[in-house]
């Protein structure tokens, strides 16, 4: 569960979630989580109003627990495909942590939709938008 704000500029912050942390099928702890403005923890930026390539931005604080940051690669050129459709004009970005230096994400957000897909180049997995529910 995630909470995010979108400011006046257009920028998308990430005000906070709960991780859920599984294994085997059990729930084992909520490491991870954080709320902006509790136990010192601070927002972030998840998707910026106008990203440029090389940008780097924190997308969330708390200090041991949370503290992912981004860097804009850029705008893709070809569409990206995934299960829920093609998408164009889509921004690409390097996300990674302090905590755990050795993990690396790529990340695509579609304009008007948000992320649509995020790839581990470590191991090929891929999470990606299978359906989107428009009012």
């Amino acid at each position: 569960l995630d909470w995010y704000a979108q400011d006046m500029e257009g920028n998308v912050w990430y005000m906070g979630e709960i991780a859920k942390n599984y294994e085997d099928g059990e729930l084992v702890d909520l490491e991870g989580s954080w709320k902006a403005g509790r136990d010192q923890a601070k927002a972030g930026i998840l998707m910026p109003a106008h990203p440029e390539a090389g940008h780097w931005y924190r997308q969330e604080f708390l200090l041991g627990e949370a503290e992912d940051m981004g860097e804009v690669v850029g705008m893709m050129d070809d569409p990206l495909v995934v299960r829920a459709g093609t998408y164009a004009n889509v921004l690409q970005t390097r996300d990674f942590t302090p905590i755990e230096p050795e993990v690396l994400e790529f990340k695509y957000y579609a304009p008007g939709v948000g992320p649509v897909l995020e790839e581990n180049p470590e191991d090929g997995e891929r999470v990606e938008l299978v359906r989107l529910k428009t009012p």
